[in-house]
């Protein structure tokens, strides 16, 4: 015997149950035994809707209602945000509850004439406030955002007095106030904020100024006959920026709606807030640029800034008057039309490095004057971008032309000074052909007045003669060359040949110290200078050798090409150079030697010529074992 089993018929599915549920006409929901809402259909959200609620705002009133036993149902009224009430019908099956929305006739044309006028102010309200948003957005100051905002206000609280003040969010120092009605005297300060409204914005009151801010329980009323109000701090980005306060006055009576003015100031207080935060930065960051526009402009300095592509964007009033250009023959073009052409290509590999974000030491340069030629001494700095990329240049500088031409003085007195000490020198030179020319010319004179005429010997004595009076001559004429004022124009300058003619200068001074001079030229091509300078350089340098040497030392001339550098050395063998005093003797009138034999500036003077070539000047010495001097100059590509 067999068994046959029976399976239960399936029910349908969930989704049945759901089309159902959404599709009944009858506003429903389904909540949990705390009245926690678990689904609710279209007609639901409608009847809400049709309440001047949301479903959320209605639950939530439900949730205090009494929930009836199992199996039973009943009637509950709910209170409505906007007022009135809604007639509720829940009934209790185990662990669901449902609710029903009762719709009475007479009820429900009342609600809907509210929630359509409702509807109505919410609509009037968001217009104003996007047309505020716009105004607020296109005001170009401060003055012009209160004034949008006072309108703003006018046509949301018609009737109402109204006052808006703007501070200062870190003094808290007023800056804008607008009143629309007759203030009590002295309510414009401080700012009295409500503590609930404080604390609810979350605002810190470490950040609220101490003094012209006050945080009460509540805010007392500004104007005259006013029997009530609401206010709404100005905050954005947890700073204060401000109050709108709004009173009502005696004539409006009862008809007035304190919480939905408030919720709507709020509102308006929000958008306002960002509003003043963005025209507070905007007009920061527009006196900062001004100032520092000012700042560059008058300042008493050379101040030029040039962009990536070596144009000028500031030439400031410091250049303009010294060169005699106005800024706007000036701005836009390249900074080489600034220097005469020889300059172009010293300062061309300057930009260069500078642009390539190296860093520039100072460096000084002529420029072009309407009347002529000036000097200028800058210190250039890169200006990067936040990503730290080189965007252009910024070099500021100063006038040294006077000081070039007191320079040129001193490097004048300075070879005047060593005439002094060349004047034994000229006399013993002098002297010695002198004597020869007395001697030769006596022999002449006795073989005439016994032969009756010269000899063929005689012809060997005047050119004797001859030589040494073009010696005479040859020694003369390069002495005044050295004493005269050197020009500035950098011509081909060949240094081995250089370092010859110095060694000639220095003759009388080598003779005397009773030192030798050992030579070790390289091939060098020709260097780009001033040869009257260069030329004081090396004399000045073989000079304080021989000072430095016993009788018997050793001078050693030695350059080679290094790189793109001429380099020269110049090295003795004498007492060397103590190290405190190592650091020292490039410094201005700083010397070791005795009274008489030194002014102390002949090595600043050598630095200073050497770094305008574009060169640099180094030393090394040890006490007893000598010093070497290292003259390095940059040679052409």
């Amino acid at each position: 015997m067999t068994t046959e089993s029976r399976r239960a018929p399936e029910g349908p599915p969930a989704e049945v149950f759901r089309a159902f549920f959404e599709s009944l006409e009858q506003p429903a929901a389904l909540c949990d035994v705390e009245l926690r809402p678990l689904a609710c259909n279209t007609a639901f959200t409608h009847f809400c809707f049709e309440h001047g609620a949301t479903v959320a705002q209605l639950m939530e009133a439900l949730a205090g209602s009494k929930v009836p036993d199992e199996g039973t149902s009943c009637d509950v009224e709910v209170a409505l945000p906007e007022g009135g009430v809604a007639v509720m019908g829940l009934a209790r099956r185990g662990g669901v509850v449902s609710v029903v929305g009762r719709r009475e006739p007479e009820l429900m044309r009342g609600q809907l004439v509210v929630v359509e006028q409702a509807l109505l102010e919410q609509a009037r309200t968001e217009g104003v406030l996007l047309d505020l948003g716009r105004s607020v957005a296109e005001a170009g100051s401060e003055e012009e955002l209160v004034a949008a905002v006072a309108r703003g206000v006018k046509e949301l609280f018609p009737e109402r007095a109204f006052c808006i003040r703007i501070i200062d969010a870190r003094t808290g120092g007023l800056t804008s106030l607008y009143a629309e009605g007759r203030l009590r005297d002295g309510s414009s300060e401080p700012l009295v904020l409500k503590r609930s409204a404080v604390e609810k914005l979350h605002l810190s009151l470490e950040t609220i100024p101490a003094g012209r801010v006050v945080v009460a329980p509540r805010v007392p009323l500004l104007f005259e006959s006013s029997t009530g109000g609401v206010s709404a701090p100005l905050v954005a980005s947890g700073q204060l920026y401000g109050v709108i306060n709004l009173e009502y006055p005696s004539t409006l009576g009862d008809a007035v709606d304190m919480p939905h003015d408030e919720r709507v100031l709020v509102q308006l207080a929000n958008q306002v807030a960002v509003a003043v935060k963005n025209a507070k930065l905007i007009d920061e960051l527009t006196f900062v640029r001004k100032y520092l526009e000012e700042l560059l402009e008058k300042a008493n300095a050379l101040i030029v800034v040039i962009n990536r592509d070596k144009k000028v964007v500031v030439f400031n009033q410091a250049i303009c008057r010294l060169t005699g250009f106005a800024k706007e023959e000036v701005l836009g073009k390249e900074v080489s039309w600034l220097v005469p052409d020889d300059e172009r290509l010293r300062l061309g590999s300057v930009l260069a490095a500078a642009l390539r974000g190296e860093p520039v030491p100072n460096f000084e340069v002529r420029l072009r004057t309407r009347t002529g030629e000036a000097r200028a001494s800058f210190a250039a700095s890169s200006a990067l971008t936040s990503q730290g990329e080189v965007e252009g240049l910024m070099a500021i500088g100063q006038d040294v032309t006077v000081v070039t031409q007191l320079e040129q003085r001193v490097m004048q007195a300075e070879k005047l000074a060593s005439m002094g000490q060349l004047a034994a020198s000229v006399a013993h030179e002098i002297n010695n052909p002198m004597t020869a020319v007395v001697a030769y010319a006596e022999s002449l004179l006795q073989r005439a007045m016994v032969a009756g005429s010269a000899g063929a010997a005689d012809a060997e004595k005047l050119k004797k003669i001859l030589e040494s009076g073009h010696r005479i001559l040859r020694f003369t004429r390069d002495l005044t060359t050295y004493a005269r004022p050197a020009k500035e124009r950098p011509e081909p300058v060949q240094l081995n040949a250089l370092l010859e003619t110095a060694v000639g200068y220095c003759e009388h001074v080598v003779a005397q110290a009773k030192v030798l001079v050992e030579r070790d030229y390289g091939d060098l091509p020709p260097l780009s200078g001033v040869k009257a300078n260069l030329l004081q350089v090396f004399v000045n340098l073989i000079t304080n050798a021989c000072h430095a040497m016993q009788p018997g030392g050793q001078v050693s001339l030695r350059t080679r090409k290094e790189g793109r550098e001429a380099v020269v050395w110049v090295k003795d063998t004498g007492c060397g150079i103590s190290p405190e005093h190592l650091s020292h003797i490039f410094e201005p009138f700083f010397t070791t030697k005795t009274e008489g034999r030194g002014t102390g500036l002949g090595l600043s003077i050598v630095q200073r010529i050497v770094e305008k070539h574009g060169g640099r000047l180094s030393v090394e010495s040890e006490p007893g074992r000598g010093t070497v001097f290292s003259v390095h100059f940059p040679l052409k590509d």
